[in-house]
């Protein structure tokens, strides 16, 4: 058992006990949450605690940390492209149709098992159906991924992503060109209330706040290869933000159409999105890393096609 005591002078306000445990042991505030909860946290006398409550001055924290519980969760032998590994991360560049967690309709073969199989130790990281998970990209969206290894890394990613020192950019090919070539969009993004499968640009209270950059790279006419920089994590976020400026990513059959993507030399079969660059502090030792993976084979064979096209569109219509 390990006692933890809270100093004689806090920050005012006082920061609630779950996540001033979560910094003092060096863990997940999630997981912080449920060893109070389990009353493995508890204090003086054995008293039972509350992770909502601020913290005092002096007060003190015994800890009787369980060994970790299986998930339910198998470990699956799913090839995984790895970009960087090291003591406190795994980066990933996920293929398309792979679900990032459990879910509904998903209950294995997700990219969670493979991280399991690979790695073991994540079982014990963070939430039980999603160990190790700091952020997600949907089914069929391409790209980089991070992984944290321990409960300190996750926590500090975690850290990094509500600061915004993360950096994430994505490729992305829409039906339309956005006007102008450059811009944000800051929206509330919140379920649909057409289709509560569906994410919306909604009126605020409503939802949640959104911020999207975008960069033309390459214009097609009736078409463009974008650059995107997302400073939220909505679900949906981006595809959610083009298709509300009528340029939908292509190949999106959720918030963009089959008319939409007749623009294009052809159909693709899954929404035109990667995760293309990825920019973090480290963990461990705070250095900045980079990393970049290039676009699979159907997004850079669309872009391809595209500039054929576009190459074949006579000089006036270019300009």
């Amino acid at each position: 058992m390990e006692t933890f005591e809270v100093p004689a002078e806090v920050p005012s306000p006082a920061p609630r006990l779950d996540a001033w445990l979560a910094a003092a042991v060096g863990i997940s505030r999630e997981r912080a949450k449920r060893l109070i909860a389990e009353g493995s946290a508890r204090g003086e006398g054995g008293a039972a605690l509350s992770g909502k409550k601020p913290v005092e001055p002096g007060m003190k924290i015994f800890l009787d940390e369980p060994p970790p519980e299986p998930a339910g969760l198998v470990p699956q032998d799913i090839p995984l492209a790895i970009v960087h590994e090291d003591d406190s991360i795994l980066v990933v560049d996920k293929p398309a149709g792979l679900v990032v967690h459990p879910a509904a309709g998903h209950p294995d073969g997700t990219l969670v098992n493979a991280v399991l199989h690979h790695c073991p130790g994540v079982l014990s990281v963070g939430g039980e159906m999603r160990p190790g998970i700091v952020h997600r990209l949907d089914r069929d969206t391409t790209g980089l991924l991070v992984v944290a290894k321990n409960d300190a890394a996750l926590a500090a990613l975690q850290t990094a992503f509500k600061a915004g020192t993360v950096r994430k950019t994505y490729l992305a090919v829409t039906c339309g060109v956005p006007e102008p070539a450059a811009g944000r969009l800051e929206t509330n993004i919140g379920r649909s209330p057409r289709d509560r499968k569906k994410m919306a640009v909604v009126e605020p209270p409503a939802g949640k706040p959104a911020a999207t950059d975008w960069k033309v790279a390459e214009d097609f006419g009736e078409s463009a290869l974008l650059r995107v920089r997302i400073h939220t994590g909505r679900t949906h976020q981006i595809r959610v933000h083009m298709a509300s400026i009528g340029c939908p990513v292509a190949g999106d059959r959720d918030y963009g159409s089959a008319a939409a993507d007749s623009v294009l030399p052809f159909r693709p079969g899954r929404q035109m999105l990667h995760a293309w660059r990825l920019a973090l502090p480290h963990p461990a030792t705070g250095e900045t890393l980079c990393f970049e993976a290039p676009p699979p084979p159907d997004f850079a064979g669309l872009v391809a096609a595209l500039r054929a096209k576009n190459a074949k569109r006579s000089p006036a219509a270019r300009d």
